[in-house]
């Protein structure tokens, strides 16, 4: 069993920046695949961000490439959303999620709103 918690949600100017956490526990391994997705009022969830806890690589939706990086700190397990240059469509709330053996767990969710 793998436990997701996200952390570093709240309130932000258009323009401002966030920085999300998402710290694992239990069954973890080295070929997991974390990431972000995020669901906004009315819409359905829809992916963010990932990256390959072997080697690093990233992919992001077109939508946030060169504003939002996502990285990672192995000794702490967790991974990072760094969110930059943020816009009033990033609204919404953000579940961090892992892939690990073809299992798919995920956090509870942390809100972003950006406010004009």
């Amino acid at each position: 069993q793998v436990q997701l918690g996200e952390s570093g949600g709240g309130v932000v100017q258009a323009g401002g920046s966030l920085r999300l956490s998402c710290g694992a526990s239990g069954r973890t391994c080295s070929s997991a695949v974390r990431g972000w997705c995020r669901q906004a009022p009315g819409k359905e969830r829809e992916f963010v961000a990932r990256i390959n806890w072997s080697d690093g690589s990233t992919y992001y939706r077109d939508s946030v490439k060169g504003r939002f990086t996502i990285s990672r700190d192995n000794a702490k397990n967790t991974v990072y959303l760094q969110m930059n240059s943020q816009k009033l469509e990033d609204t919404a709330v953000y579940y961090c999620n892992a892939q690990i053996q073809g299992i798919s767990y995920w956090g509870q969710g942390t809100q972003v709103t950006v406010s004009s």
